[in-house]
């Protein structure tokens, strides 16, 4: 099956940046594209960034400048570089290939940003 496990959150001033990380197994990793997600309580769970099999890359407008994703195929990993955090971009961060519903999520990696 497949397995997505994020990684790389924690705790950081506003301004700070933070890289989170996914590592997908049970796929043929290069083939899909992948996308990052974020979820607060309350919220509906939004697309971030995304970046296709081809590594053309898409952002929210809530992060285009200062978010980067990336990814490094031999390592089946998928990245999101976070620059000038706020305190709204606090959430749990997922990854999974966007609107592909044979895939489970992963338990997420929390992202607070306060002072």
């Amino acid at each position: 099956q497949v397995q997505f496990v994020e990684s790389g959150g924690g705790l950081v001033q506003p301004g700070g940046s933070l890289r989170l990380s996914c590592a997908a197994s049970g796929m043929i990793f290069s083939r899909y594209g992948m996308g990052w997600y974020r979820q607060t309580p309350g919220k509906q769970r939004e697309l971030v960034a995304r970046i296709s099999s081809g590594f053309n890359t898409n952002y929210a407008d809530s992060v285009q400048g200062r978010f980067t994703i990336s990814r490094d195929n031999a390592k089946n990993t998928v990245y999101l570089q976070m620059n000038s955090l706020k305190p709204e971009d606090t959430a749990v961060y997922y990854c999974n290939v966007p609107f592909d519903t044979r895939f489970n999520w992963g338990q997420g990696t929390q992202v607070t940003i306060s002072s």
